[in-house]
Order: C-alpha cells, then structure tokens, then sequence
C-alpha cells in the first residue's frame, strides 16, 4: 500500500511538471495566422496608382492627340466614361468571374479552368482583413489591394479598344459595346490566363492556359493581344471613317499625344513591376526590362522610319515607345535584360510593319492603329517570351534546366490562338447586338460635325 501510494505521488508530481511544459509546447508550435507584407502591400499600392495613371489622363491625352480637334473631347469622355463603368462591373461581379474558382478538383466543374464563380459577386467575404497569396509560399498581401490592382488592368484593357473605332461610332455604343466585351472576353481569358490558388495551393484547379503553361507576366494575351483583336473586329464592322483615305485626318496635336506617351511609359512601371505581387530583384528586373525594352522600340521604330521615310518622327519614336511596353508586358519578369532589349527592338520593327504596309494593304480604318501596336505587339511579345523566358538565354522561366523554347513556343502560340479566336468570336457577337438595338455608328452629318458637338454638346477649343 505504501509503495502504491508513493507511485501515485510520483505520477501526480511528474504530471504537474510535465503537463505545463507540454502545453508550452503545443502552444510554442502552433502556426500564426498569416499577416499582410507591409512592404510589398505599399508597393502594390503604389503600382495601382501608376496603372491608373496610364489611363487617366496618360492613354486619353495619347488618344486624345491623335485624333481631328472635333473629336478630342469624345476620345476623353469615352477613356473616362469607359474606365468608370468597368471599375464598377469589376467590384460588382468582374472580380469573382475572373479571380474565384474551385478549391479543390473535387468541387470543380467543367466551366473551373475558363471562368470563375459568383463566391465573390459584390466582393462578398472581402474585407481589410482578407489576404491572399503572392507567388512566394507564405507571402501575404490584402485581398483588397489585390482587387484594385486588378481593376486598374481590367479597366484600362476595354479603353485601350477605343482607339480603333474613335471619330465614328455613337458614345452609348460604345459603352454597350465595352461592357460586353468587357464580361464575356476579358473576364474568361483573365481567369484562364492568371487564376491558380497560390504557392499554398499548387495542387489545387487553375485556369485552362495557366495549366497548360502559358507563360503572360503582365498581359500580353490577357491585356493586349485580346483588346487589339477586339479593336480590329470593331474597326472593320463600324465601317472606316467618312472620307478615310480621301481626305486629311492628320493627328491635331502631338504634343498630347507626346505627353500621354511618357505618362504611359511611367505608369507602365506599376503595371509590369507590380505584377510581380512583391517588392524584390525580381520586382527590380521586370522595371529595367520595362525602361530597355521599351527604349530599343522607341530607337529601332525611329530607326526603320528614317531609312524607309528619310526622317524619324516623333509620333514613330511614341508609337515605337508604346511598341516596346506591349511587347515586354508578357516577359517582364521573366526575360533577363538583353532578351528584353531584343525583343523590344523586334517589336518595334513589327509593329511599324503593321502601321504602315498592312492596314493600307487591307484598307481597313483602324484609327489609332490598336491591332498594329497592341495586336502585333501583343503577339510578338507572347510568342517571344518563349525565348527570352529560356534560362538558357539568361532568362527566368520555370523549368530550370528542362525548360525547352520549342516546347514553350507551342504553349505561347495556344495561347495567342485562344486569345484571338474568344476575343474575336465576343466581338463579333458584341457588336452586331449592339447595331441591332440601338446602332453603332452617327448619321454623317453629325460626323462630319465632330463627335464633341454631336455627342456632348460642346468643344474642346473656344
């Protein structure tokens, strides 16, 4: 009895020393709750105001500049109007059809890997304290800032369209027009193209491009190759403008044009680098890339012009500027620096090509030359990331030493062809409802009038 007694003594003195130590344990090994990089969160924050500068005011004043003075105020309105109405449908129901998906393969469905779900229509279970995964394991940033950043591409993507059919076509066709478009072109490529769950959650259902290994840093295909298809389609179904290639419709001032050019370059900083979702040499990278790609462009369009047209102007250095921007957005981190400076010289040579040989060659009336430098330079800059991207070549495509250009360069082409099959196919659809129901373009006395008056009552010049 006395030895029972004196082990059940020990016992309940080894627990009593044990047990708290244990527990100290437990509590010692649980994981904290992520939390948001204060860091990265300031410099996403950031970029979203550089991306929203690039449309508002720097792609208005480039457009803006480029078109007759009648016109200036409509090219404006509809940047702005444009911009305001898709940040709107972005929040409403943009973000989720985009951005949510499937946790898991078991609650997937056939519509996972093309389009989001409406877990998140009006942004509900997003809030300060929502985070979301960088593409580092274990990074953190708000949901919130990853909403608006978002938005900003989402935004200026269907402005970008506007473009190609500025000078002819009715203000609420238009806007009809992008927001269409808008939900069943961007939203769908958006998600096939950038949707997975995260370093976290590799495993787990992405979008249909993304799996097959499309590589699109910024947007090539997202952003540019979408909208300057779009812009083609619309330029062809509107109709040319009265009197194109009869009379004169020469840009009314450059020096917008100029201005809205380097706001644009400036702004890019935000829209490559910040794709990056983090602020680190990577971060770094995609900036330089985005300064030489885009100068080589700007030089090599320059360049090309002065031996075919005797003289280099500045709306070619501009136009080859913006070029460079398009071509490098898909490569931005992922080309080393001399990949980048090639392919913006490619591109600005391409797109020259595009500008001045092949819209005259098929006549058709694409006004600020969308597919010529967003179209083509979209499709140079994706199928030239294969390239660029190789480790190889000093690039930073996944792979490492398996990755293979060739293999890449097929995904890159499946990738362009999607993008400019869907788009294509949306606009089309897009644009005959809208000239069914209330009509694409202005009668022609009211064009010959300019759009400023016509449409909004008033000039730009008194």
């Amino acid at each position: 009895m006395k030895f029972t007694s004196l082990k059940s003594a020990a016992a309940s003195a080894l627990a009593a020393v044990t047990l708290p130590v244990l527990a100290f344990a437990q509590t010692a090994t649980e994981t904290p709750p992520p939390v948001a990089d204060k860091g990265d969160t300031t410099w996403m924050l950031i970029s979203t105001i550089l991306v929203i500068m690039m449309t508002i005011p720097g792609l208005a004043l480039f457009y803006g500049g480029l078109v007759r003075a009648k016109n200036m105020l409509s090219v404006l309105m509809q940047v702005l109007a444009g911009f305001a109405m898709i940040a709107l449908l972005w929040v409403i129901y943009g973000y989720t059809l985009a951005f949510a998906g499937a946790g898991t393969a078991a609650d997937a469905t056939a519509l996972t890997p093309f389009i989001g779900n409406f877990s998140k229509l009006f942004l509900a279970g997003v809030g300060p304290d929502s985070l979301v995964e960088t593409f580092t394991k274990g990074v953190y940033i708000p949901e919130l800032t990853f909403v608006v950043f978002q938005l900003t591409f989402a935004a200026i993507t269907p402005a970008l369209i506007v473009g190609a059919v500025a000078e002819r076509m009715r203000f609420g066709a238009v806007m009809a027009f992008l927001a269409l478009w808008f939900t069943f072109s961007y939203l769908p490529i958006a998600h096939m193209v950038w949707w997975w769950g995260g370093p976290s959650a590799a495993d787990a259902p992405a979008g249909y491009l993304f799996g097959l290994g499309a590589l699109d840093f910024a947007g090539g295909t997202v952003v540019h190759i979408n909208a300057g298809i779009a812009g083609l389609v619309a330029a062809i179904i509107v109709g040319p403008r009265v009197g194109f290639m009869k009379e004169n419709m020469a840009p009314h001032n450059l020096t917008f044009t100029f201005i809205g050019a380097t706001l644009l370059w400036v702004g890019w900083f935000g829209f490559n680098a910040g794709s990056n979702l983090e602020a680190n040499g990577l971060t770094a990278q995609a900036l330089l890339n985005t300064i030489t790609a885009t100068a080589a462009a700007a030089l090599a369009w320059a360049g090309a012009e002065r031996v075919l047209r005797g003289h280099a102007s500045a709306l070619g250095a501009v136009s080859g500027a913006v070029a460079g921007l398009v071509a490098i957005t898909p490569a931005a981190g992922l080309a080393g620096t001399m990949g980048a400076i090639v392919l913006g010289a490619v591109a600005g040579v391409v797109c020259l090509w595009g500008v001045v040989s092949l819209k005259p060659m098929f006549k058709y009336d694409d006004s600020l030359d969308v597919f010529g430098v967003h179209g083509l330079g979209g499709i140079v800059g994706a199928l030239g990331t294969a390239i660029v991207a190789s480790p190889a070549l000093s690039g930073f495509g996944v792979g490492g030493e398996d990755y293979s250009i060739g293999g890449q360069f097929m995904t890159q082409a499946t990738a362009v062809v999607i993008a400019i099959v869907w788009s294509a196919v949306v606009a089309v659809i897009a644009l005959y409802l809208v000239k069914a129901t209330i009509g694409l373009r202005l009668p022609e006395q009211q064009e010959r009038e300019g759009l400023d008056i016509s449409s909004h009552g008033e000039r730009a010049y008194n």
